[in-house]
């Protein structure tokens, strides 16, 4: 998969692979877009002219800029939650699976800025996508968390807190760190982020 390969739902797709790909093309086209202009100044004309298509063609795969922003934000949510999985396959325990995780996606944000921009902006386009965003991600993140805690990796604690305050920990930093940084220092933030995390405040 490329650096802007979607993944893509089962049902009211394409047949055919020139169809996918179309459609692919379409979805990041808006990604670029919207990322740049946002929802209310983006128009599908500026989408299809970035994707280099017809203005009639983004209509036989989404009915409205609603929609295809819908969509993108779910594939934030397909991507990440895939990318950090691969990240911490090899992590020896939780503390490690926090550090990888956390690399993952601070990079993830890096080459995908746009994207990650859109996310945030649904909270005000599209609120119910921007909920369920976060909160799938944190289901499975509890529930990781409570396995770790039951393997005796982790001290013990409420899962669900743990896992809202941790993401809120990525996600201020990939905006003040990635985000806001020409050239940022993942490596750097990574580390001291890890350290607060596995030995706390306490001196």
């Amino acid at each position: 998969m490329n650096q802007y390969s979607y993944c893509v739902m089962t049902q009211g797709l394409p047949k055919t692979k020139r169809g996918l790909e179309r459609r692919a093309q379409l979805l990041h086209a808006a990604e670029v877009v919207i990322g740049d202009k946002g929802f209310s100044m983006a128009s599908i004309a500026d989408i299809t002219r970035e994707a280099e298509t017809a203005l009639g063609t983004f209509y036989i795969y989404f009915r409205s800029k609603e929609e295809i922003f819908r969509e993108l934000v779910l594939e934030m949510g397909r991507l990440t939650r895939a990318m950090v999985a691969e990240a911490v396959t090899e992590a020896p325990d939780r503390l490690a699976a926090e550090r990888a995780g956390l690399h993952a996606f601070l990079s993830f944000v890096a080459d995908r800025p746009a994207l990650y921009r859109i996310v945030e902006e649904a909270r005000f386009v599209d609120p119910e996508a921007y909920r369920n965003y976060f909160t799938s991600f944190a289901r499975a993140y509890a529930a990781q968390l409570r396995r770790a805690q039951a393997a005796g990796e982790i001290t013990e604690g409420d899962a669900e807190i743990r896992a809202w305050a941790l993401m809120g920990i990525s996600k201020t930093l990939g905006e003040r760190f990635v985000l806001w940084e020409d050239k940022p220092d993942i490596d750097r933030v990574v580390e001291e982020t890890f350290r607060m995390i596995s030995e706390g405040l306490v001196p």
